[in-house]
């Protein structure tokens, strides 16, 4: 497995943690939801860690991911994720392969 493969990947631990801090739900809508949404997709080297997942609804997370939507979606997303952070930054939340080790 390729080492940014790994650090895209969302831990059993991480999904726990995320599950716990949304309350198992969608952080958009309140229905029951799994915490398997990166905010930064995996696709643009999002890692799996707590600051960069959410719990989405399976309808919600079909639109984030695949609707005209997904740009208003991301910035509910933004601001929930810095309600839940104080020194929550988005540039820490890229795989880059000099920094994350």
């Amino acid at each position: 497995m390729r080492r940014q493969t790994k650090l895209t990947n969302i831990s059993k631990d991480v999904k726990e943690a995320v599950y716990e801090r949304d309350d198992g739900c969608c952080v958009l809508c309140g229905r029951p939801g799994l915490p398997n949404a990166h905010y930064i997709p995996r696709s643009q080297g999002g890692l799996g860690i707590e600051r960069n997942i959410v719990t989405l609804c399976l309808e919600c997370h079909s639109k984030y991911d695949q609707s005209a939507e997904r740009k208003f979606i991301r910035q509910i997303l933004k601001a929930y994720l810095q309600s839940k952070y104080d020194d929550w930054d988005e540039s820490k939340l890229v795989y880059n392969k000099y920094y994350n080790i």
